[in-house]
């Protein structure tokens, strides 16, 4: 009985450890995912119930600095969560250019798809985030890449009304 409760203690702890890192990354909380990170420094890449990292999460969530600590921590940059999606392909779909930016200079795949065959150069072409795909396009991202329904981030655009990121993807 005594070993059962000490396993269910070390099971409830880590959950709680691991819960926590990621209430922290998406509000933001430094001190506490250092603390955390400084208990045990695999909680970086620890994984929810929807399969999003303290990364996916921060990011999402325009917590710049909780990004660039869990980067320099060595953190998987190209995790995805149950849908495929990365980090880089929330803040294409938001709009936060810097974090964009800093992904990308800390070498995250650019081309990678997600499970609809997406990247983040298509959510960036369908949201409208002109100096993402102005930035994703220096950084070799691929324009002939099709997601599931055929369609690349220039028709994508062509079909919101981007305008001037059809421009961008349609210049050779």
């Amino acid at each position: 009985m005594k070993y059962t409760l000490v396993i269910l203690i070390l099971i409830f702890s880590r959950t709680v450890n691991a819960q926590s890192i990621f209430d922290a990354s998406r509000n933001g909380d430094l001190a506490q995912i250092t603390a955390l990170y400084t208990a045990n420094n695999d909680t970086i890449n620890a994984v929810d119930h929807q399969g999003f990292t303290p990364l996916i999460l921060a990011a999402y969530n325009n917590q710049a600095e909780v990004v660039d600590f869990l980067i320099n921590k060595g953190c998987d940059l190209n995790a995805q969560d149950f849908s495929g999606n990365t980090a880089l392909m929330g803040v294409c779909f938001k709009g936060y250019s810097a974090i964009a930016k800093t992904l990308i200079a800390s070498g995250t795949r650019v081309n990678q798809q997600n499970f609809n065959e997406a990247t983040a150069l298509i959510y960036a072409s369908t949201f409208g985030h002109t100096e993402i795909v102005a930035f994703l396009l220096q950084n070799n991202a691929d324009k002939t890449i099709k997601d599931n329904r055929g369609n690349t981030a220039l028709i994508h655009s062509k079909m919101q009304g981007n305008n001037e990121i059809t421009k961008l993807l349609s210049a050779k």
